[in-house]
């Protein structure tokens, strides 16, 4: 009984915590419709942020908390609603969800750029200096019960706020009916800036109070909110008391676990995982809404051409051998990883481009592709690779299946969880053929690094080829229908479990590929390379360089292997920025959807007719590269400088006319014309 007090009192004082996080979620989707995956991101800053004020400059805590909830958490709530997510408002459901993925990103790397990560900042918890409460059998520290005290608080003023003040009743008002609230006098943007600042204020709250449990570590804690997610999930999205009383269940629900688990050598990591098993469970058993919007993407994607593609897949082997035989062994290795990474990528193109489906997981399903090479193909047979693919397409299969009734931010949330789950729990287990003893050796299909990086990159063309294939044939065709209207495609006698299932197990069957090569590429693997932070940045720049556009994998692999790893070689203390650079990119990607793919190959077409000249110029630093004449950088910026003078030199000039000229100008700079009155006649018929 001594140890269920404990355990009971441990588990309602961190579900205190939740509730706190939990509202101030609820409330900003609620009030706005978008669902901030940066919630847990403000309470981590908010929590550095306090330690900085406390533990580094000395300020009194009074100080430093009036300081951190009334004055930065509201200024940054202000922020993010102006400069982030108001512009966003319009766009759909996965451009919003990718810019709070971004922020989420960008706030993680900002900490860990300002916050060395290495320095230990342990916080003090509040009345540490008192003596517990006794309580019966148990005590009670008097952080615990501060904790207590103010989720209360937060739900009494919470109740009052939305029900006895102007702001609060509009803020309910623009939630039920906005058109119905603006012709009643209500403004939906001062909602939306209340809803932002009380969030902020409370996920800092939050933040606070759980950071003297836990490491002062930015990823970890920006991920405890997950828990608060099940919490808000509790009340689906929308009912405060819900999200409440879903907050005391899991808060009671981990702590019961983690002290009635029996000792077990497997069971160690079932607790570290078990938000995000409650997360999961809690989305496929609670009924949830169909999210406002959905996933549906209005506008229209291009369709690939196989012609287009050959060739880009023949640029592919052209730039791969460059960087075979250009490269010192070390590069290789290094450089080498962004063809994996290209598949990894090219993986979410077609779950997220082609069918709309959104999985944060692909990553370690590349990792249970690496685990599998490593254990089947320890005999570098290649053969194995199909075991490879097999089995990752099986457990896609088998992350859909449950997943079938979810969609746009619940589908997001079930696969981010799952691969939490594989983070804390699976690759964790002390088993042979998984990541025992925190690595795994990888053995190559080929023993030099060049040779298998010509044939990683070999089989990114092929995939190339094969999903455009696929995207225009029956089945990608399918797939455009469930993506534009799942209703509709159903209606027409598409049948969306099969559809669903395959998509699912195709685009893991490509990850765990990718995994595998990155592995042999890598020679050595471990869990820290496949975790959730890691692949979201994967995921992210994807979507920046457009989501259907099958360049956007390769977009991918350059920026991350090739690019930030050239970054990081110029300047070695640069690492945290370019990830900072990668969330800021996902932040703007919302004023620019169609990604930077599309945009590329359209403003780089008229290169396409001195391709010989270039190809020439390419060819002769290629030459001298390997002569010994110049080096690396010569040939890569001297490359960069031609193709860059080519495409002004064939860009077409249009010639100046007297429709340069602008409308409200005609008349002073050139005498007015019949034809001016015709456009502004049809421009007015137009508005």
């Amino acid at each position: 009984m001594d140890k269920f007090l404990t355990f009971g009192i441990v588990g309602l004082s961190t579900g205190g915590i939740y509730a706190v996080i939990s509202s101030g979620l609820v409330l900003t989707y609620t009030t706005t419709g978008i669902f901030n995956f940066a919630h847990g991101a403000a309470g981590m800053m908010a929590a550095f942020a306090y330690w900085q004020l406390t533990g580094g400059w000395g300020l009194p805590v009074p100080i430093a908390l009036a300081l951190v909830l009334l004055v930065l958490a509201p200024l940054f709530g202000l922020l993010v609603e102006r400069l982030i997510m108001r512009p966003v408002q319009g766009v759909g459901e996965v451009e919003r969800l990718v810019v709070t993925i971004a922020l989420l990103t960008g706030l993680i790397a900002m900490a860990q750029w300002i916050w060395d990560p290495n320095v230990a900042r342990p916080l003090t918890p509040f009345f540490a200096d008192r003596d517990a409460i006794q309580i019966g059998p148990a005590t009670m520290t008097w952080h615990q019960l501060v904790t207590l005290v103010v989720a209360a608080a937060v739900a009494i003023g919470l109740y009052a706020f939305l029900y006895g003040s102007r702001i609060g009743v509009g803020m309910r008002a623009t939630v039920d009916d906005p058109s119905l609230a603006r012709l009643n006098g209500g403004d939906p943007v001062v909602a939306a800036k209340a809803a932002w600042v009380l969030g902020t204020m409370l996920a800092a709250l939050g933040g606070i109070l759980i950071a003297p449990s836990v490491p002062l570590d930015a990823a970890n804690l920006s991920l405890l909110i997950v828990s608060a997610y099940a919490a808000a999930i509790f009340g689906r999205l929308r009912s405060l008391p819900m999200a409440f009383v879903g907050a005391m269940v899991v808060g009671c629900t981990e702590s019961f676990l983690t002290g009635y688990l029996p000792q077990n050598e497997y069971l160690p990591g079932l607790r570290i995982a078990a938000p995000a098993l409650l997360l999961f469970l809690v989305l496929l058993l609670f009924p949830n809404p169909r999210v406002r919007g959905g996933v549906r993407i209005t506008r229209s994607l291009p369709t690939p051409t196989l012609r287009g593609t050959l060739v880009f897949a023949g640029c592919l082997m052209v730039f791969a051998a460059i960087l075979a035989t250009t490269l010192s062994d070390s590069d290789v290795i290094s450089y080498g990883q962004i063809f994996p990474l290209s598949i990894i990528g090219l993986s979410i193109v077609v779950l997220t481009g082609f069918s709309g489906q959104i999985s944060l997981a692909q990553l370690g399903l590349a990792g249970i592709g690496a685990v599998v090479w490593a254990g089947v193909g320890a005999s570098g047979n290649p053969l194995a690779l199909l075991a490879v693919v097999a089995v990752s397409a099986v457990v896609g299969a088998l992350i859909a299946i449950p997943a079938l009734r979810l969609s746009g931010i619940y589908l997001a949330l079930a696969t981010a969880a799952f691969a939490l789950i594989l983070d804390g729990w699976i690759f964790t287990m002390p088993v042979d053929w998984l990541f025992s003893g925190g690595g795994a050796e990888v053995t190559p299909i080929f023993s030099g690094a060049r040779a298998q990086m010509l044939f990683a990159a070999a089989v990114l063309a092929a995939l190339c080829l094969m999903a455009v294939w696929i995207r225009r044939g029956f089945f990608g065709r399918r797939l455009i229908a469930m993506r534009d209207s799942e209703a509709a495609c159903a209606t027409l006698g598409g049948r969306l479990l099969i559809t669903k299932v395959a998509v699912f197990a195709l685009s893991a069957a490509i990850a765990g590929l990718g995994g595998a090569l990155y592995g042999m590429q890598a020679r050595t693997i471990t869990p820290e390379q496949f975790t959730l932070v890691a692949g979201l940045p994967i995921f992210l720049l994807v979507i920046i360089g457009g989501m259907a556009a099958i360049g956007s994998g390769f977009f991918t692999g350059v920026n991350l292997a090739g690019i930030m790893h050239a970054i990081t070689v110029l300047w070695p203390g640069a690492h945290h920025v370019s990830s900072l650079l990668v969330g800021l990119a996902g932040i703007g990607m919302g004023r620019h959807p169609e990604g930077v793919v599309p945009h590329f190959r359209e403003s780089w077409s008229p290169l396409r007719r001195f391709w010989i000249p270039l190809a020439v110029i390419v060819g002769a630093l290629w030459g001298l590269r390997l002569l010994d004449v110049v080096n690396g950088w010569v040939l890569t910026f001297g490359s960069v400088a031609a193709a860059v003078a080519l495409r002004e030199l064939a860009r077409p000039r249009a010639p100046k006319t007297d429709a340069d000229v602008p409308l409200e100008w005609r008349g002073v700079r050139r005498p007015w014309l019949p034809s001016d009155r015709e456009e502004v006649l049809d421009g007015l018929a137009r508005s």
